[in-house]
């Protein structure tokens, strides 16, 4: 049972009255209903069979058609070897639709200014159809860490991730992003029901700390972006100092009009009244998700139009740009990515669809349309591709053979679930599979990751950081 502050009922009964609170209260105490959203990237259709195998049993979300209530088997969403391949996020619906209304396309320079943990950056690289340019913005070097393994295991391939404050990313990029996503860190009075030590330090004087900070963002936010670009400002929390306050202040100062909204879920108004203040009559075009109205968590959500020129920011530069992505044709790849290709049938065409970094021994890719002024200030760039080795050649990494699944034809090694379980958790298959090298591991239908094979066995390249989770193979 969750215990509810006084001090959040005293706010929520002087700001929204007794049957808003009684409602609060009753709602935090229900567990709460899961929802996947499912990857566009994969067979909706096998995807939905496979979880049946599982026990696992939805139910589509009207009018968001990759959106589905998990109606039987919640306990067992975060296990499936479905979860780690991608196919689906487990993501709240009311989470869902900031990006929705967002809306980016692949020609779209995207921003997502508060990433972590990448439920929202995922979902718009999905949005972009995996093309362009995503760029994830976080401060938390913990929350990062999620960032970066929830993009790689959605298998993305359009985005790069820096690691810094927000409020001041401004002075990187001035004027350049066509659409932003800011969903703020808030007080969190929304997703009580799954964060309950929220009732423990919550209080009205930390109010102002959310308040300033999310301003500092937006203002931001609108000198990143384009004349005629749009924002997206959104947070998990019902407070009004947080979402209509912060909006009145910023249409006073800043040159950005809202823009009406319809939801694919039920929602309200956001209010053009608070505590005594009349309020800009267009704030009332934002939108307010109510938690028990829908049996999920609560959201503010309000979509943005620049109209006019911002003042420039102060850009900060560096001397010299020592990152660069080269193309599939670059003299220090064009051989090696030839061998690739023959020796796993992968068509050359379809590794020129991307650009390359080598790091080292490393080496990444993205997708070609990816765009920045600078590089050297991202802790990430794309996906990994593989490694070079002693003789020269690549060693394709895991991550990689997902993006090419449709088109790898060679040096494949189908398994059976005895020899995928030792797989999964790293360990070598003792048996003779014939000519020595790295393979590709497929399982039914699935490509899963790489091996190599040699005398001693199948040695599995499955990917560490997958290794720590249960997965249940059925």
């Amino acid at each position: 049972m969750i215990n509810l502050s006084k001090n959040i009922s005293e706010y929520i009964l002087k700001n929204f009255g007794q049957e808003y609170l009684t409602n609060y209260l009753n709602f935090i105490q229900r567990d709460s209903d899961s929802y996947l959203r499912l990857s566009p990237f994969f067979n909706f259709e096998e995807t939905i069979s496979s979880l049946k195998n599982y026990g696992i049993n939805l139910e589509q979300i009207e009018n968001i058609p990759f959106a589905y209530r998990v109606t039987e088997g919640s306990n067992l969403i975060g296990k499936t070897l479905d979860f780690i391949l991608g196919k689906y996020y487990i993501q709240s619906l009311s989470s869902m639709i900031p990006a929705i209304v967002l809306n980016p396309g692949s020609s779209d320079k995207t921003l997502d200014l508060c990433a972590a943990p990448g439920s929202k950056t995922t979902h718009l690289a999905e949005l972009m159809n995996n093309k362009g340019t995503l760029i994830a913005n976080e401060i938390s070097p913990e929350r990062i860490k999620s960032l970066v393994f929830n993009v790689d295991k959605m298998n993305l391939i359009n985005f790069g991730i820096l690691q810094g404050k927000g409020e001041l990313l401004n002075q990187i990029y001035d004027n350049y992003f066509d659409k932003i996503l800011i969903d703020a860190p808030c007080s969190a009075l929304g997703i009580l029901q799954k964060k309950n030590e929220v009732s423990n330090w919550w209080n009205e004087n930390k109010l102002n700390t959310f308040t300033e900070l999310q301003t500092r963002l937006l203002v931001s936010a609108i000198k990143m972006c384009k004349t005629g670009g749009e924002i997206v400002y959104s947070t998990c929390t019902l407070s009004v100092e947080e979402n209509e306050l912060v909006l009145n202040k910023i249409l006073k100062k800043y040159p950005v009009e809202i823009i009406e909204i319809q939801l694919p879920i039920k929602s309200s108004p956001a209010f053009t009244n608070c505590q005594n203040e009349k309020l800009d009559k267009s704030i009332e075009k934002a939108k307010r998700i109510i938690p028990w109205e829908i049996n999920s968590e609560g959201f503010f959500i309000c979509k943005m139009k620049k109209v006019d020129k911002t003042e420039q920011s102060e850009i900060r530069r560096k001397s010299k740009n020592e990152i660069q992505l080269i193309d599939s044709n670059n003299l220090r790849l064009k051989e090696k990515l030839k061998l690739l290709s023959d020796y796993f049938g992968i068509e050359q065409n379809v590794l020129s669809h991307y650009k390359y970094l080598i790091k080292a021994n490393d080496i990444y890719f993205i997708d070609k349309n990816f765009e920045s002024p600078m590089l050297d200030n991202f802790l990430r760039i794309g996906s990994k591709f593989g490694t070079i080795e002693k003789r020269g050649y690549i060693q394709i990494h895991s991550l990689a053979t997902q993006i090419f699944r449709n088109g790898i034809t060679k040096n494949i090694i189908e398994l059976d679930i005895e020899q995928m379980k030792v797989y999964l958790k790293g360990g070598t298959i003792k048996k003779d599979f014939g000519v020595t090298g790295q393979k590709i591991i497929k399982f039914r239908n699935d490509i899963i990751g790489t091996a190599i094979n040699s005398k001693d066995g199948l040695k599995s390249q499955f990917p560490r950081e997958y290794r720590t989770q249960e997965i249940i193979i059925k």
